[in-house]
């Protein structure tokens, strides 16, 4: 589970770190601490997802193990990262699931896939270019169009409003919850209940 941005200390709550903000919210919700990796360019914080018809022992992991990653460096260069942390977890491609904003999407919209074309999203575009094509999963969170003729590169540089980032925030919840059933119950049961909303 990929969340893509950029360095937090230069681009704090920007629109273009929505997907590393909704993994560390994921991480939150799962009670996992993120480290650096050792052999992956990135923070990580490994952890198990519970399924939702596990009955094992409450003492014994049960459900899904999760690996959540967020990348040190710059969105358009998250392929490296990306695939240091498929070669050290042995993650094949459609195990993959890469958390991140979208500018073709209204604000605060979600929604999820598999496969598919980049859209001209520089991070997507060195994701598939390093890890062997497109057929993994995406979380895609609704960063809205650029307002009149703002250079869309400018414009996910830039932080959320406060009612915004009140709409996004929501969102980011949801799509902690959407995550978490993708991986639960499989694309198709997350789709019917979260694109709804």
């Amino acid at each position: 589970m990929v969340g893509l941005g950029n360095p937090a200390a230069e681009y704090p709550e920007t629109r273009h770190n929505i997907g590393a903000d909704t993994v560390r919210r994921l991480a939150g919700k799962l009670g996992a601490g993120f480290k650096p990796h050792k052999k992956a360019q990135a923070q990580v914080a490994d952890t198990w997802l519970r399924s939702s018809a596990a009955t094992a022992d409450p003492g014994t992991p049960a459900g899904t193990p999760l690996s959540l990653v967020v990348p040190f460096g710059y969105y358009n260069t998250s392929g490296g990262p990306v695939q240091q942390a498929m070669a050290f977890y042995k993650t094949p491609l459609d195990r993959l699931v890469v958390v991140h904003d979208d500018i073709d999407l209204e604000l605060a919209r979600l929604r999820l896939k598999f496969g598919g074309g980049t859209a001209g999203n520089n991070g997507l575009k060195d994701i598939q270019r390093r890890c062997g094509g497109p057929d993994f999963y995406r979380v895609r969170i609704g960063i809205g169009r650029p307002p009149g003729r703002m250079d869309p590169a400018d414009y996910v540089l830039k932080r959320f409003s406060s009612s915004d980032r009140e709409a996004v925030d929501v969102t980011v919840e949801r799509a902690t919850d959407a995550i978490c059933d993708l991986i639960d119950s499989g694309l198709e049961a997350a789709q019917n209940r979260h694109h709804a909303a």
